[in-house]
């Protein structure tokens, strides 16, 4: 085959890219164009005839070097092509004038002018729409496409196929195979070009036109593009047609002219690649704007969706779950209907992936009480419904799935299938609505599906299953029930304390901090201390929050060293502290300080003890609930006070241990002392103004502090 030199080509190129652009732009073209569009209304469903073009040249040629080669095995010839049940209707007025179009292209191809050709067929579809226009007139190339190649394909083995190809010269596209590869090539980018762009136009076309308008700029210049687009894509279609027309009759000596031929197409279906990503652009935000417009629509029902009465939980809940209906059940993998969960009181379990393992341990235990499961006929289920970052990379987003299905399977109750599928509309609601911001929230539905509380988590952790229905009502019922002692502190964390205590024989000593120093000193002085008194003391370790491994190596010490009893699980301590930050954002909540409040005055003095350096001491005696005296001290009084035992030791005879104890603490309490209350992210949105020392009711300094803990 004659080679075209490598100047000629690049100026050929040159040549037809100005050619183009320069029509592209030509107010008169554009003219011409919108003079043959007439359009009477007439609708086509062009989507079933589109999913059948893309059949016919998915089809048409599966390999290239295949076909080429005469070593074609077709790839699919199960027939999996699904029409839809009405399309011989959609196809009733179609078939004369898609033959019509394929007749001009056959016709007309063969060496005519291609803007003529072009002008032509816009003429002939005047009535239709814009895309329309494209689809049928792709549908008349596919007819001529794919009847070539299923001649080309079947006349190496079927008799009728080969006499058809012998009489349009066929079999020399396997003889020239190898020099009319560039061809093919180009066609078929050009071919795939003009399928997306047609895909492009037929989107648009179809948008939901209540969520976008006519005015909107995205769509004015989608619009004011579509002539153009119509016009090169059918234009590209031509050109096609012509390539196709060339090879019927092929001899040798019309290899240059085919080469030019594939010159034009690449720069043809690098145009119209052009166009579609402008198209394509503007679709993107036609798709943006309709996806903000129906996120703020569901929005607005989801809140008017709460703001009505309801017989039962169902359209809320279909509301904020799965779409499909259907959840998981732990790591069952049991799939359920949303009806399951139908007139029953409903706990969400709203968290991100970064859920603490020891929240579902705890919880776990929690969901499995008696008392969760059936209360005055009133049953609980919780769902977790976790936020996740829908934006994430590939490589991440497998990563976060894989995470999502480790964290489900230790969970013992139901959950989302798929948390990607979650409306973003109701995202947006958790976090505005309900202030889920990564820390987790319990949010408690009725039967009816009304709000009971937007966070019964702190209650959950406080009370556990007692505080059911979790509404506020409940919460300020069961605060005006308790008093501070040690019941309340390690209420569902270690019950043989509390047992123990209640013989009346043991006195308990918690205490706390990180300072291994100061626990040797302070467990050896109180252990003297316990054997000069004749008691039974009950030293237990309960550690620091936040500080999980430091805890752990201290446990280490003290088990190797025997200075006390420890909760060995991390978890125990994690839920002391965790119940001592709960009791604190419930109170807060609820408008009480340490000024109102004896309960709050000591969750503060507690938690000020954690944000400490130091070490502290509560020492508890007498029977829990019922005459409970209780005495508690930072580090270095509690060491003091122990050392000093001969000083208060016949009070101690006289009043008992922990009424002595509590006396000389205070006698030691100077005025000078430096308290930190570091308050959780969790809570920030409940910290009123003015926060007093639960020490010398001074208001407390305010400090934001940034904090890195890699334990």
């Amino acid at each position: 085959m004659a080679s075209i030199p490598r100047k000629t080509r690049q100026t050929m190129i040159k040549d037809l890219d100005r050619r183009m652009f320069a029509l592209s732009d030509d107010n008169a073209l554009m003219k011409q164009i919108h003079a043959t569009h007439s359009p009477d209304g007439r609708e086509v469903d062009v989507k079933p005839i589109l999913h059948i073009i893309r059949d016919i040249f998915r089809r048409a040629t599966p390999s290239l070097d295949a076909v080429l080669n005469v070593t074609l095995e077709h790839v699919d010839s199960e027939d999996k092509t699904v029409l839809a049940p009405d399309f011989d209707d959609i196809l009733e007025a179609l078939p004369f004038l898609i033959y019509k179009i394929s007749c001009e292209l056959s016709c007309k191809c063969s060496g005519g002018d291609a803007h003529a050709t072009t002008m032509g067929l816009l003429n002939t579809l005047t009535s239709f729409s814009w895309d329309s226009k494209v689809v049928l007139t792709l549908a008349a190339f596919a007819v001529n496409y794919g009847e070539f190649w299923l001649v080309a394909q079947l006349c190496t083995r079927n008799p009728l196929a080969k006499s058809v190809a012998f009489l349009k010269q066929l079999p020399n596209i396997v003889e020239y195979s190898s020099s009319l590869k560039p061809q093919f090539e180009a066609l078929d980018k050009l071919i795939n070009a003009i399928i997306d762009v047609t895909m492009c136009i037929v989107e648009f076309t179809e948008l939901p036109s209540q969520f976008i308008l006519d005015d909107t700029p995205a769509v004015t210049a989608f619009t004011s593009h579509l002539p153009a687009a119509t016009y090169w894509t059918i234009r590209s279609i031509v050109a096609c047609s012509t390539q196709i027309a060339s090879l019927i009759g092929l001899r040798l000596e019309n290899s240059t002219a085919l080469t030019t031929v594939a010159w034009e197409l690449s720069s043809l279906a690098h145009k119209v690649t052009n166009i579609h990503e402008h198209l394509q652009s503007q679709l993107a935000l036609c798709l943006q704007h309709i996806e903000e417009k129906r996120h703020l629509e569901y929005l607005h029902t989801l809140i008017r969706l709460f703001e009505t009465l309801h017989q039962d939980n169902f359209k809320i809940l279909r509301a904020l779950l799965h779409p499909k209906e259907e959840l998981v059940l732990g790591s069952s993998e049991k799939k359920v209907n949303i009806e399951v969960l139908q007139r029953k009181h409903v706990l969400l379990l709203i968290s991100d992936l970064d859920i603490p393992l020891d929240e579902i341990i705890i919880l776990g235990h929690l969901y499995q009480d008696p008392l969760m499961r059936k209360t005055d006929q009133m049953q609980y289920e919780v769902v977790w419904l976790p936020v996740v970052d829908r934006l994430s990379p590939h490589a991440d987003h497998e990563e976060k799935v894989k995470k999502f299905q480790e964290l489900r399977s230790m969970m013992r109750w139901y959950s989302v299938i798929d948390p990607w599928t979650i409306e973003a509309a109701v995202i947006k609601y958790i976090k505005e609505v309900w202030h889920f911001n990564k820390r987790s929230i319990l949010v408690s539905l009725d039967p009816q599906g009304r709000v009971a509380s937007i966070n019964a988590l702190h209650m959950m952790w406080i009370w556990g299953p007692l505080a059911i229905p979790f509404s506020i009502e409940k919460e300020e019922a069961l605060w005006k029930s308790d008093i501070w002692g040690l019941a309340l502190l390690i209420n569902g964390i270690d019950p043989k304390v509390i047992e123990s205590m209640a013989t009346g024989s043991y006195i308990i000593c918690l205490y706390g901090g990180e300072d291994i120093e100061w626990i040797r000193k302070f467990t050896t002085s109180a252990k003297n201390v316990a054997k000069a008194a004749n008691i039974t003391l009950d030293l237990l370790y309960v550690g620091k929050s936040n500080a999980k491994e430091r805890v752990q190596k201290t446990n280490s010490i003290i088990s190797t060293e025997k200075l006390s009893r420890f909760w060995a699980d991390p978890t125990y301590i994690w839920f002391f502290w965790t119940r001592l930050e709960s009791m604190l954002y419930s109170k807060m909540k609820n408008g009480k300080t340490a000024e109102n409040d004896p309960i709050m005055e000591e969750v503060m003095t507690m938690l000020s003890f954690d944000g400490s350096e130091k070490g502290w001491a509560v020492v508890c005696g007498g029977s829990p609930n019922h005459g409970e005296i209780i005495a508690r001290g930072n580090g270095e009084i509690a060491l003091k006070t122990m050392e000093d035992f001969g000083n208060w030791k016949d009070d101690a005879e006289d009043n008992g241990f922990v009424q002595a104890f509590k006396e000389y603490l205070r006698k030691l309490h100077g005025p000078q002392h430096c308290n930190r209350l570091i308050l959780p992210s969790g809570i920030t949105g409940e910290i009123p103004e003015r926060i007093v020392c639960a020490e010398c009711r001074r208001p407390m300094e305010k400090y934001l502090m940034y904090r890195c803990c890699t334990d």
